[in-house]
């Protein structure tokens, strides 16, 4: 047979002895509306509904009492009544009450083990626990289990019945916010932990390169994204630079941006160049990553001291902006290769070079500045537009103008659809050696 369910408690008025199972609400309580005073003048009651309560007592004479101070008290408390913990149980599967009143001796439980079950099963239920007189130790023990408040039983009147009510609500609310704020604070205690992986400080032997980066969240994130970028310079005084984009959101994304960044250095400060550079990396997002579903795109380029030109590597990432000293800003999108991870240990990642004559600056980003919508409707802005707003508003500006100028034109296109949805990372290079 199944749980039935809990009883709907109707006051006694001469007629039973036994509380009604006919689901009758109570001649008092329906004549008082909830948030008016009716039997205890002067008493601050909820404004609107009343709260919902769920009685889980054995005793019918207990439960009785109960439904009589909650008449008297002029509140009109939506009241149910389970006489067993797998009673109330299967009321909670069905819904949740705002407060549990709970007596600790049932039939098929004893102490504090149905406050537990209860916690368990309702976690954002406050409770109020029922004991006699002789048992105020067991209430104490209660509140320091996880209860909001106890009552004795020999000792109640309406008003502080209600009210108990009332303050275990607001208790249990409390601390659930409470809980909620400390989780922010640990989040955005993660979020920069995870930001410092992710957004590293330049590994520079000397001022020959000149960096500047930027680094935007999405609108809609709680977390920072797998965005991640990172700039080295070896001891021969070769400058070595990387932007790439985790596929996805959230931790184990962003944890990921971290691993390839900080791998990516490792490899490079080792030695590893080419193919054999992104063989390595693509092994450590496959040894790292969630599920086989998760990819990586990624530009890195190596210019060595004094030479006019760079060395490009891509992975299914972007093309770059090129700033030539005389000249508009022009996208080069050198020949590159698969995603990381697409086909591992089957890619094959050409290495090309780029012509960068004396004053000539690179910026590469991730696709998050160029595939904001562009006002209101479907249209992105794209990689052609993203020339478009270097050309005619950026281009004689200095690097953090340049870049600031940039990301601003798009967010501002972007606006009108909420703004730039996915993370932005910019990486602009210059170098101030000769050639």
């Amino acid at each position: 047979m199944g749980t039935p369910p809990p009883t709907v408690l109707a006051p006694r008025d001469g007629s039973s002895s036994e509380p009604s199972r006919t689901g009758t609400a109570s001649p008092r309580a329906a004549a008082l509306p909830a948030g008016r005073t009716g039997e205890a003048p002067g008493f601050d009651l909820w404004s609107g509904d009343g709260p919902s309560v769920l009685l889980i007592e054995d005793d019918a004479g207990d439960a009785l009492l109960v439904e009589e101070m909650v008449a008297d008290s002029g509140v009109a408390i939506d009241l149910s009544w389970a006489r067993t913990l797998a009673e109330a149980l299967d009321a909670l599967d069905r819904d949740t009450p705002q407060c549990v009143l709970l007596d600790l001796h049932l039939p098929d439980s004893q102490g504090l083990g149905a406050l537990e079950t209860i916690l368990s099963r309702s976690p954002d239920t406050a409770v109020v626990v029922l004991t006699g007189l002789a048992q105020e130790d067991s209430g104490l023990a209660a509140v320091s289990g996880g209860a909001q408040d106890y009552l004795i039983k020999g000792r109640l009147d309406a008003e502080l019945f209600v009210r108990a009510i009332r303050y275990a609500i607001q208790r249990k609310r409390a601390e659930r916010a409470a809980a909620d704020l400390r989780e922010s604070r640990m989040l955005a205690a993660e979020n920069s932990r995870v930001e410092r992986g992710l957004l590293p400080t330049p590994l520079l032997l000397d001022d020959t390169p000149q960096v500047c980066s930027r680094y935007r969240p999405g609108r809609a994130q709680t977390l920072l994204g797998g965005d991640f970028y990172d700039v080295v310079q070896t001891p021969d005084g070769t400058t070595h630079a990387v932007v790439g984009d985790v596929s996805g959101h959230g931790p184990d994304e962003a944890a990921l941006g971290v691993c390839l960044r900080v791998a990516w250095r490792s490899f490079i400060l080792s030695g590893a160049r080419g193919q054999r550079l992104l063989d390595l990396l693509e092994q450590m997002l496959v040894a790292e990553r969630s599920g086989p579903e998760i990819f990586a795109t990624l530009t890195t380029l190596s210019r060595a001291v004094g030479t006019p030109h760079v060395e490009v590597m891509r992975a299914g990432h972007p093309g770059l902006l090129v700033r030539p000293p005389d000249g508009p800003v022009r996208l080069e999108e050198v020949p590159g290769g698969p995603v990381l991870g697409l086909l591992p240990g089957r890619a094959h990642w050409p290495v090309t070079v780029l012509e960068a004559p004396r004053g000539t600056r690179l910026a590469l980003f991730t696709d998050g500045l160029i595939e904001g919508r562009v006002g209101m409707g479907h249209e992105r802005l794209g990689e052609e537009g993203l020339v478009k707003i270097a050309r005619e508003y950026a281009h004689h500006l200095p690097a953090d103008d340049f870049v600031d100028a940039v990301v601003q034109r798009c967010e501002d296109l972007a606006a009108d659809s909420g703004g730039l949805a996915d993370d932005v990372a910019v990486l602009h290079l210059g170098w101030t050696d000769t050639v």
